[in-house]
């Protein structure tokens, strides 16, 4: 099994083996302090008398600073390099995680959100250049690594918030929060102090100081589009089912359904860590994927009790599939020193239509009164992710990149 982990290119079993628990850790640090603040939405709503739009502003701000920073980081990848751009990232993320448990007021928050958004920013483009750099001829595997960090990361917020962390903090939303800076704080020391030297040389690094998207590229353009559509459909479930099932007097089911919806796409990270090689650049994915989003979402907003928990889950594992396929894609398709480059515009592009549909979201809810349409969005998202799915397959790889 360890022979098995080789990558073909010089480093050990063991050198593999810590390259993926690094990159899982960085996966775990930067998706827990977003999804920390879903479970005690309720709390933070009637503490600070917000509206449902205020609510998907708030979910939506760090995914703003995603596609807003996700330019100046590939920047500083191009000038500090991708280990310590994602260093730099997690101390951020963390740092600011923290500060909004101070927060006195609404604006205060969303300005502690927003800077631990550009730490989460500046960090999202070195993975494509990490992933290249550190693990060149197990790109899936690397990625499926990094995603599955993420999604435990996910789960366990979102399972542990409610019972057990609230209780510990006197039901505290803001110490909760607090609580939960405390992994990427550990993560960005974990990387700081365990990260393999790297092994680009200096004119490697002279010839990767471009930073800039070619936003002429129609694969930037595919890949910002497809990865959009996936992530708006998450994040819409994610911000709204809360408050979704608590309107209609089901707030009982709020953890089990946040727990399904990311054990799901946990599940698919763990399929993929075996098989997402094999998964790579396959338009059924995204026929299967799109569809399968489609119907949980239906699931969601017609089912009840145990059906609706069992559709949430099929929602997450059909978007995680395809998340976890079209994360290692950026490096994939560049050439050898563009990693950076295009995974910012991909980031760019997919985070602005992210930031965007939390916010419609829950205006299209507070102008209707009508809760269900806080996912009408995501109901647009799944067709456009089944429509642009097999176009971006068709995209060749560089010779370079295979190289």
């Amino acid at each position: 099994m360890r022979a098995g982990l080789s990558d073909g290119g010089g480093r050990s079993a063991s050198d593999v083996l810590k390259v993926l628990a690094l990159l899982w850790c960085a996966g775990a640090a930067l998706r827990i302090p977003i999804l920390g603040v879903p479970p005690v939405v309720p709390h933070i709503r009637e503490s600070l008398r917000m509206s449902e739009t205020e609510v998907g502003l708030l979910i939506g701000l760090p995914l703003g600073m995603l596609a807003l920073a996700a330019i100046p980081g590939s920047l500083i990848v191009s000038r500090l390099g991708a280990t310590r751009t994602m260093i730099a990232g997690l101390a951020i993320t963390a740092l600011a995680a923290a500060s909004r448990s101070l927060a006195p007021d609404v604006i205060v928050l969303y300005a502690a959100t927003a800077i631990m958004g550009f730490g989460m920013a500046i960090a999202q483009p070195s993975l494509p250049a990490l992933i290249r750099e550190w693990m060149p001829r197990r790109m899936g595997l690397a990625t499926a690594a990094y995603t599955n960090g993420s999604l435990l990361g996910a789960v366990l917020t979102s399972f542990l918030t409610i019972p057990f962390v609230l209780p510990l903090v006197n039901e505290s939303w803001r110490l909760a929060l607090a609580v939960w800076a405390v992994p990427t704080a550990a993560a960005a020391l974990v990387v700081a102090v365990f990260a393999p030297r790297s092994q680009v040389s200096a004119a490697a690094l002279l010839k990767a100081r471009g930073w800039w998207p070619d936003w002429r590229s129609p694969v930037i353009w595919a890949l910002g589009l497809t990865f959009g559509c996936n992530n708006c459909i998450y994040f819409s479930i994610s911000a709204f089912l809360p408050d979704y099932l608590h309107s209609f007097g089901r707030g009982g089911l709020i953890t089990a359904g946040l727990t399904a919806l990311n054990l799901a796409q946990l599940a698919a990270s763990c399929i993929l860590m075996m098989v997402g090689e094999r998964l790579q650049r396959r338009a059924w994915t995204y026929l299967v994927g799109g569809p399968a989003s489609f119907v949980g979402l239906l699931g969601i907003v017609l089912a009840d009790g145990a059906w609706n928990v069992t559709f949430t889950a099929l929602a997450g594992f059909a978007t995680a599939i395809n998340f976890i396929v079209m994360l290692s894609l950026p490096a994939m398709l560049s050439r050898h020193h563009d990693a950076h480059r295009t995974g910012a515009g991909m980031f760019t592009i997919a985070f602005t239509m992210t930031v965007a549909a939390p916010v419609i979201s829950g205006a299209l809810w507070d102008l209707t009164g009508l809760a269900w349409m806080a996912f009408a969005p995501a109901f647009v998202c799944a067709v456009g992710l089944t429509l642009l799915g097999p176009i971006l397959v068709r995209f060749p790889v560089p010779e370079e990149a295979q190289a």
